[in-house]
């Protein structure tokens, strides 16, 4: 299994990436994915059409969702993999979620208003296929558009996160009701991106105690995002909470990705790597 070359978590533009999922999909069988997993943000939309050209390219595709949690008063997020994707739970709790995005968008938008950036929301919508997913990424591209920052990194440091004045928060689901809808359609729930989080330590083992309490059984230890040393890090975390290992690109464009699909460091070794429950 160390010779097959996975990604399991990356987007398309049914949420907040800048590719059609077919796109997605055929540019990762063309980087030398042979196992795909498309997670898009809270929406199973972008499914069909990836595991249609995944099998014209001769690839597998994995079901797969990032799920938007809220713990503590801190955003996480929970990817699902390998589940029914007409599972009614599963599909009555990502629309839960979906309901609240574009209030919190105009909620976005007049903070930044009230910072002289006028125009916000319809410029964010102008880059949303699906104005139901509208989120954060797409208000930094129009703030890199009209010449605000050099990209959306710099963006979300400067103007979308917690603490600057772009940033509102937004009641997401809870981390139990999140793993209890991907495990009520059969499938696997990953803490994604762990790396990301401005979390304690002490804070990051209690939350994957209660995560691994809840149902939990995965954790992305390679991600784009991710050093060197936190790949060893959460490789050491994944083995002491028995843990699956992940491992995916974050992929959301040629421009705006940490990594290319398919060009992530293997795992570490003594790690049952999350891809064995679907080979």
């Amino acid at each position: 299994m160390s010779d097959l070359n996975w990604d399991f978590h990356c987007h398309s533009t049914a949420s907040d990436g800048l590719l059609p999922a077919a796109e997605v999909a055929r540019r990762a069988a063309g980087n030398g994915v042979q196992l795909l997993a498309l997670t898009d943000h809270d929406d199973l939309a972008g499914l069909p059409a990836a595991r249609a050209a995944a099998e014209e390219m001769g690839m597998g595709l994995v079901n797969g969702v990032e799920v938007s949690i809220e713990w503590e008063g801190l955003s996480i997020h929970v990817v699902g993999l390998g589940f029914d994707a007409a599972n009614p739970v599963l599909n009555e709790g990502l629309a839960s979620i979906r309901s609240g995005r574009v209030v919190r968008a105009r909620r976005m938008a007049e903070a930044l208003d009230a910072i002289a950036i006028r125009g916000a929301f319809e410029g964010a919508m102008a880059y949303a296929e699906n104005p139901n997913l509208i989120s954060r990424a797409h208000f930094a591209r129009y703030l890199v558009q009209i010449g605000l920052c050099k990209d959306v990194h710099n963006v979300f440091d400067n103007y979308l996160t917690p603490g600057k004045p772009g940033y509102v928060e937004h009641r997401w689901a809870s981390l139990e009701d999140a793993v209890s809808w991907i495990r009520a359609a059969g499938g696997v729930a990953v803490v994604a991106h762990p790396g990301r989080y401005k979390i304690s330590n002490a804070a990051l083992r209690r939350f994957l105690g209660q995560f691994k309490d809840a149902g939990g059984e995965g954790i992305e230890v390679v991600t784009g995002s991710h050093s060197p040393d936190q790949i060893h890090h959460f490789a050491r975390l994944a083995r002491h909470y028995g843990f699956l290992a992940s491992r995916g690109s974050d992929f959301h464009g040629p421009e705006e990705s940490y990594t290319d699909l398919g060009r992530l460091s293997p795992l570490p070794d003594g790690l049952t790597p999350i891809c064995s429950r679907f080979v």
